[in-house]
C-alpha cells in the first residue's frame, strides 16, 4: 500500500486535511460533499459511543443523552487539557478526547485516498497562547502527543499563516497574510518575487472568532439570563452584583461543557431567590437544569454571522424560553466586537514594526479563516494598509492547501 503525507489544519471551529497529487493540494472531503469538518466530539451516553463533526452537532441539536465539547483547540497547553474527568463509564482527559478526533481524520483521509498515512505536516497558530510563553510552549506538546495517540508516527508543525502563504503564491512585492480564525490571528508577512517567495516574518495574538462570539454574548445575551444584575443580602439590608464568572464561563465555547453541576446549579438557584429580576435568573437555571449553554452560543453565533451579512441578526434563545429573541443591529455588533478586533489590528502593525517595514510597503493582504469575514476586521485592515490590494483566499481551506503544498515540496 502506498503512504502519503498528510496536511491537516486542526482548527477551534473547523478542520480540514489535504494531500499533494498531481503537482496540486487536492482536499479530502471529512464529511461528504464538505471540504471541513467542524471540531465537535460528541459522547453519546445512551448509544456508548463517539460522534464527530456535524453528526456530533446534530446529536447535541437532537437533545441527546451525552456532552458535546467543542473548541478543543483552546484548551491547548492549559492544565484543563490533562484533568481526567469522569464521562460516563470512562475517565478521559481531553488531550485523549483530541486524540480520538485526530484519529477519525485520519481513517477518513485513508478511506478516501486508499493510502497508508503516517506523516503528517500539521499547521499550527504562531502563538497559541500569546501572553504565555511557557503555556505556548506546552500548547505544541500537547498537540504533537494528541498526533502521536491518533497514530501518526511522524509529525512536524507549521505556522498556519506560512502555509496560507504558499497557497497564495509568492507575487511581487510584499504581501501579508491575515489569518482570522476561531482561537487566534496570525499574520506572516512574505515578499514574492519571480517564482519565489522569502517569509520575512510571522507575529500572533490569541483572539479569534469564539472571542468574538463571547464578546456579542456577554453584552446581549447573558444579561437576559442575570448578569449585570443585583441581588439582595440574604440577611439584612443591602444589595451585591451578581457574581460574573459563570457567565463568562457559559459565554466560552472550550468551558460550556463543564459547567454544568450541582454546584453552579445550586448558586444559580441561591441567586434568583435573591434577585432583583428573578425572572433573569430563572432562565439562568433553566439553561443550567436542560444544559442549554451550546444552544445559547450557536445562537449568539448565527446572529453575529447574520448581522455581519445583512446588517442585523436575531439571538435565538428560544429553548431558554419561547419568543425571547433579542435583535441585534450591525452597529451594535460592531460596538461589542471592537474592542477584540482593535487587539487584532495593533497585532498586524506589531508584525510590520518587527520586520523594520512601514504599513505602506505591504502591497497585498490576503484574508484567510473564516472570522476574516467580519466586517469590523476588513475596515480595519483597508485603514491599516491604504496602498495595498485586498485578496478573499479560499478562507476555510487555504492553510490545508498550503500544508498539502509544504508536503509536496518536502516529496
Amino acid at each position: 500500500m502506498r503512504t502519503v503525507t498528510l496536511g491537516v489544519d486542526f482548527g477551534t471551529s473547523n478542520t480540514a486535511a489535504a494531500v499533494f497529487e498531481d503537482g496540486c493540494a487536492r482536499i479530502i472531503p471529512l464529511e461528504t460533499g464538505q471540504k471541513t469538518l467542524p471540531t465537535a466530539v460528541f459522547l453519546d451516553y445512551a448509544e456508548r459511543r463517539t460522534l464527530f463533526g456535524s453528526d456530533a452537532v446534530r446529536a447535541m441539536i437532537d437533545g441527546r443523552y451525552g456532552r458535546v465539547m467543542r473548541s478543543l483547540k483552546s484548551i491547548l497547553g492549559t492544565p484543563l487539557a490533562r484533568e481526567r474527568r469522569q464521562f460516563l463509564n470512562e475517565r478521559l482527559t481531553l488531550l485523549e478526547i483530541v486524540a480520538r478526533f485526530l484519529t477519525e481524520v485520519r481513517a477518513r483521509a485513508e478511506a478516501a485516498t486508499g493510502a497508508r498515512i503516517e506523516r503528517v505536516i500539521a499547521g499550527r497558530p504562531v502563538h497559541f497562547h500569546s501572553s504565555d510563553q511557557g503555556r505556548d510552549r506546552q500548547a505544541e506538546v500537547d498537540l504533537a502527543e494528541c498526533y502521536r495517540m491518533a497514530w501518526f508516527a511522524d509529525v512536524r508543525f507549521l505556522h498556519e499563516p506560512e502555509a496560507a502563504a504558499l497557497a497564495a503564491g509568492p507575487g511581487n512585492g510584499i504581501g501579508l497574510i491575515v489569518d482570522i480564525g476561531g482561537g487566534t490571528s496570525d499574520f506572516t508577512l512574505f515578499r514574492g518575487h519571480g517564482r519565489g517567495m522569502e517569509i520575512i516574518g510571522s507575529h500572533g495574538v490569541r483572539i479569534g472568532g469564539t472571542d468574538f462570539d463571547r464578546a456579542l454574548s456577554l453584552a446581549h445575551a447573558m444579561p437576559l439570563l442575570g448578569l449585570g444584575g443585583e441581588l439582595k443580602n440574604e440577611l439584612g439590608p443591602g444589595r451585591n452584583d451578581v457574581p460574573p464568572a459563570l457567565f463568562h464561563e457559559l459565554a466560552s465555547w472550550e468551558k460550556i461543557a463543564f459547567v454544568y453541576g450541582p454546584e453552579a446549579l445550586r448558586d444559580a438557584r441561591r441567586m434568583a431567590r435573591l434577585a432583583l429580576a428573578p425572572d433573569r435568573l430563572a432562565r439562568l437555571v433553566t439553561v443550567l437544569e436542560m444544559e442549554l449553554g451550546h444552544d445559547i452560543a450557536f445562537a449568539v453565533e448565527a446572529a453575529k454571522i447574520a448581522a455581519n451579512r445583512d446588517g442585523q441578526g436575531e439571538i435565538r434563545l428560544d429553548p431558554v424560553e419561547k419568543g425571547l429573541r433579542p435583535l441585534i443591529w450591525q452597529p451594535e455588533l460592531l460596538s461589542a466586537l471592537w474592542p477584540q478586533a482593535a487587539r487584532v489590528g495593533e497585532a498586524a502593525k506589531e508584525t510590520l514594526l518587527r520586520a523594520g517595514l512601514g504599513t505602506d510597503r505591504v502591497g497585498r493582504v490576503i484574508f484567510v479563516g473564516g472570522s476574516s469575514l467580519v466586517g469590523v476586521i476588513d475596515q480595519l485592515m483597508r485603514a491599516t494598509f491604504p496602498a495595498a490590494q485586498f485578496e478573499y483566499a479560499e478562507v476555510f481551506t487555504a492553510v490545508v492547501d498550503g500544508l498539502a503544498i509544504a508536503a509536496g515540496q518536502e516529496a
